[in-house]
């Protein structure tokens, strides 16, 4: 959990906050989870101007459990009327992530195509936010506008999802 401020630098490198990097079971001393291996992570493409840092093994489960349900209704012929939906997906799903490293002191380099999409410049600001399961980066006009229209519906949200 958190919000730390941070600046992309001339390379768009951006360094990712060692609080929310326990946070995702990531140590500092070289980024290696608890197995003594180096953690892989995936980046997404989520809104405009937000990407997410997952843990690339939480990512992957999560994407083949999504897929493996659209292709066996693809196969059973549920989707016939909808082929040009299962195309766009198809789509945006092979520019949607990219697997990335996290370099020492927990730097991460933003890939071209992503750069675009998030809309900071080098020298700009990001926020970088602890998202539950995941840690993302927003453009800070972005996020502001993002907490405008969600944080009136915390409660409400609060209360759903803990009742």
């Amino acid at each position: 959990m958190g919000e730390f401020r941070r600046s992309l630098d001339e390379r768009f490198r951006l360094s990712i906050p060692g609080e929310l990097m326990d946070q995702l079971g990531i140590a500092q001393s070289g980024i290696e989870p608890e197995g003594g291996e180096e953690a892989e992570f995936m980046l997404a493409k989520e809104r405009p101007g937000c990407l997410s840092l997952w843990l690339a093994e939480v990512w992957k489960a999560k994407l083949a459990a999504g897929i493996d349900l659209i292709r066996s209704k693809v196969r059973a012929g549920k989707l016939q009327e909808r082929l040009s939906d299962v195309q766009l997906l198809g789509r945006l799903l092979s520019t949607r992530h990219k697997e990335v490293q996290i370099a020492g002191r927990g730097r991460l380099l933003v890939p071209e195509g992503f750069r675009e999409f998030l809309r900071v410049e080098p020298g700009g600001d990001v926020m970088v936010v602890g998202a539950a399961v995941c840690i993302e980066i927003w453009q800070p006009a972005a996020w502001v506008e993002y907490l405008d229209r969600r944080m009136p519906r915390f409660r409400e949200l609060f209360d759903k999802l803990s009742g």
